[in-house]
């Protein structure tokens, strides 16, 4: 079984993390903040990835620092479930419609940390959730999963539609990327021979 437990302990959050790549898509999310935990719920759900995460931060100043922590823990918990990335597929793309909103994520399993990201988001805030949050979140899962990602929004402006759209093809890009291929399981799939 891939998977991997967490845990950070900072003065701006506390935070356990438990991932099972190979999962049902269950989760337990409390982080404090009711849109982080739904968007991460849906992460899991759509990714087939057992996620357990529990996070007290500073949520009475904003949600920044428990977004972004978050997004370091969920990052090093798939560099550690993916040990020496052996077998794996290493690629995986999905373009998901979210009603008018249309999300398209690359992710390679590189070693190499890189995010691009082309989203147009009109509004401040989903509820109580700053919208600026997805990039803190984003760049800290690719910094910790040493992975590139694209995303893009072909197409879309509602702010909660764009934004789930996102987390939800993040999750079937990266259960592509993160599958097994029977042919190569045996092998790191680069010519380089690490990840």
């Amino acid at each position: 079984m891939r998977s991997a437990e967490i845990l950070r302990k900072t003065a701006e959050t506390d935070i356990s993390l438990k991932l099972n790549l190979d999962g049902k898509g269950e989760s337990k999310i409390e982080t404090g903040c009711g849109f982080l935990n739904h968007m991460l719920t849906l992460f899991a759900k759509h990714g087939r990835f057992d996620l357990d995460i529990n996070c007290v931060g500073d949520v009475d100043v904003d949600y920044h620092h428990t977004t972004e922590d978050v997004g370091i823990c969920l990052g090093q918990a798939f560099e550690k479930a993916l040990a020496d990335k052996k077998g794996i597929v290493r690629y995986g793309s999905f373009i998901l419609p979210m009603d008018e909103a249309l999300i398209l994520t690359a992710v390679d399993l590189s070693g190499r940390s890189m995010l691009v990201k082309e989203l147009d988001i009109k509004a401040n805030k989903v509820g109580d959730f700053d919208t600026e949050l997805l990039e803190e979140f984003l760049l800290a899962f690719t910094r910790t999963a040493n992975c590139t990602l694209h995303v893009r929004q072909l197409s879309g402006s509602n702010a909660h539609h764009i934004i789930e759209g996102t987390f939800k093809s993040l999750a079937r890009s990266l259960k592509t990327a993160v599958s097994i291929d029977k042919d190569f399981s045996n092998e790191i799939p680069s010519t380089k021979g690490v990840l």
